[in-house]
């Protein structure tokens, strides 16, 4: 879709903060956060690389060049979504859910609901599939 709208993608993944309790708990500080932060950037963009490259075997370049950004912010997932759509000019939002059972079938995840109710930018929720399914890059 963005190939062919002559778009860019901004690719957000948000880390919600480890509550200032559990540190007791786990050990992990605000430097060891900032840390896997980074962590998280750089697989990321490692993902994207090998997406790419598969893609880009299918459908043709560009794929990488696709993506004008990759963000990961700490914080409250939907407040860091809706200020990071605002913040780059985001025209859509597209959010990955995760079926898991019963629930998924009745009620969206608790992003993508507060994303649906509190944004008037067109907001797509996908699916995400299972790790053992393959894809036809053709028909995307």
């Amino acid at each position: 879709m963005a190939r062919r709208h002559d778009a860019k993608i901004v690719i957000l993944h948000v880390i919600e903060p480890i509550p200032s309790y559990a540190e007791v708990y786990t050990g992990m500080t605000v430097k060891m956060e900032r840390k896997q932060q980074e962590e998280t950037v750089e697989e990321i963009k490692k993902h994207l690389q090998g997406f790419c490259k598969k893609a880009e075997a299918q459908i043709g370049s560009p794929c990488v060049e696709l993506v004008s950004k990759v963000l990961v912010p700490r914080g409250h997932p939907p407040e860091e979504i809706l200020n990071a759509a605002n913040e780059e000019g985001c025209d859509v939002i597209v959010l990955g859910t995760h079926g898991k059972g019963f629930l998924a079938h009745t009620f969206l995840g608790s992003v993508s609901n507060a994303m649906l109710h509190r944004t008037r930018k067109p907001v797509f929720v996908v699916p995400l599939p299972s790790e053992k399914t393959t894809f036809d890059l053709d028909s995307v």
